[in-house]
């Protein structure tokens, strides 16, 4: 059984910076996958940035260059630095654990709230 405990989320103003924490505990797979995903009102929930076991990131184009994906694998907690931030940043940001075989198999965090506005 795998948890993951995200911290970090809050209301921050544009242009303002926030950083994410997303601590796993339990049996975890030496290979994984960890990354962050967001859902904002009446969307769908999407891919933010991802990043290997190994250090490989992911991170989409609405975002690169002002967030950054990071990771302490002695730790098993994942990181998203989030700088420049705007309005339509505003979402339930959700983390995500991929592991096994194919990594087929994932855990998601219960969510954390982060609100952009003046």
């Amino acid at each position: 059984q795998v948890q993951l405990v995200e911290s970090g989320g809050g209301l921050v103003q544009p242009g303002g910076s926030l950083r994410l924490s997303c601590a796993a505990s339990g049996s975890i797979f030496s290979f994984n996958v960890m990354g962050w995903y967001r859902q904002a009102p009446g969307k769908e929930r999407e891919l933010v940035a991802a990043i290997t076991s190994g250090g490989i990131t992911n991170v989409v184009d609405s975002v690169k260059g002002r967030f950054t994906i990071s990771r302490d694998n002695a730790k098993n907690t994942v990181y998203l630095q989030m700088n420049s931030l705007r309005p339509e940043d505003t979402a339930v940001y959700y983390c995500q654990l991929r592991w096994g075989s194919g990594l087929s198999n994932e855990d998601w965090g219960q969510g954390t709230q982060v609100t952009v506005s003046s």
